[in-house]
């Protein structure tokens, strides 16, 4: 009789429970393969409908559609097995009403496995975040520069830089986390704000250009990774990825062009 230790995988009371704690490391994924990796090392992986701009080219995360974000969701949820995995409801999926996030939210969950979903939006989406919350599906929250705003902000601009901004910011946090979010995304945040935010409000704060302060960070892989073509100005890239896939490339192309491709010895014996 063999028998098989069981991973267990990260919850969202199980990240709620991390404020003021040891910080929470959270990344995007994708794809299951860099899932698998990265699960050796985060807490919290984020299928964020940036996947549209790195993966797909868009210039916006407003084209991504529900199906997309599942297609994903899928193959993350697969790659890893302790992460907290959690799926970006995409524009258009649950603005309309409390019914219709919940409809698309619980189809996610059903499909991809995953154990949250994230919905951009402070106080205009408390209810939706209730609604949802008190109906079984765990919401992490998303406020200050929320992409897929674009077009209201005129373009990824940080928010809160002027002080008669602060209010307004510091009530979206507030009432979601009275909502019944688990978490919430501070995305390009003056730091003394995010940092202000996070002393103030009872669930983990996630910065994203935000403050140090935050109770844990996130990046989108491909950022960090030295992969994607526009990188924000507050990303460190930890690796050149990009250049080392282009160095590769490459040298591959050199060797096909001169009939130099190596093959490895043996690999097609012929048999007398």
């Amino acid at each position: 009789m063999s028998v098989h230790a069981v991973t267990k995988r990260l919850t969202a009371p199980d990240i709620r429970a991390r404020k003021n704690g040891e910080p929470i490391v959270a990344l995007t994924s994708y794809h299951a393969h860099t899932a698998a990796i990265a699960d050796k090392y985060v807490d919290l992986l984020l299928v964020g409908d940036s996947l549209g701009m790195v993966m797909y080219g868009f210039e916006t995360t407003l084209p991504v559609p529900l199906e997309l974000m599942i297609m994903h969701g899928r193959a993350v949820t697969r790659g890893a097995k302790r992460s907290l995995v959690v799926v970006d409801m995409p524009f258009g999926s649950y603005e309309e009403s409390p019914a219709q996030a919940f409809r698309n939210a619980a189809r996610v969950m059903k499909e991809t496995e995953c154990g949250a979903i994230k919905i951009e939006g402070g106080a205009r989406m408390a209810e939706t975040i209730k609604f949802l919350s008190d109906r079984g599906i765990p919401v992490m929250a998303h406020i200050g520069m929320t992409p897929q705003s674009i077009n209201v902000y005129g373009g990824f601009k940080t928010q809160g830089r002027l002080r008669d901004q602060w209010a307004l910011i510091e009530e979206d946090a507030r009432v979601v986390s009275e909502a019944g979010a688990f978490s919430v995304v501070l995305e390009a945040l003056a730091e003394p704000l995010a940092a202000k935010i996070t002393k103030t409000i009872d669930i983990p704060t996630i910065g994203i250009g935000a403050s140090a302060a935050c109770d844990g960070q996130i990046l989108v892989m491909e950022d960090m990774l030295g992969l994607s073509p526009r990188v924000p100005k507050f990303v460190r890239e930890f690796g050149k990825v990009g250049a080392a896939i282009e160095g590769a490339i490459k040298l591959y192309a050199d060797d096909v062009r001169s009939r130099q491709f190596p093959m490895p010895e043996n690999t097609y014996d012929v048999k007398d």
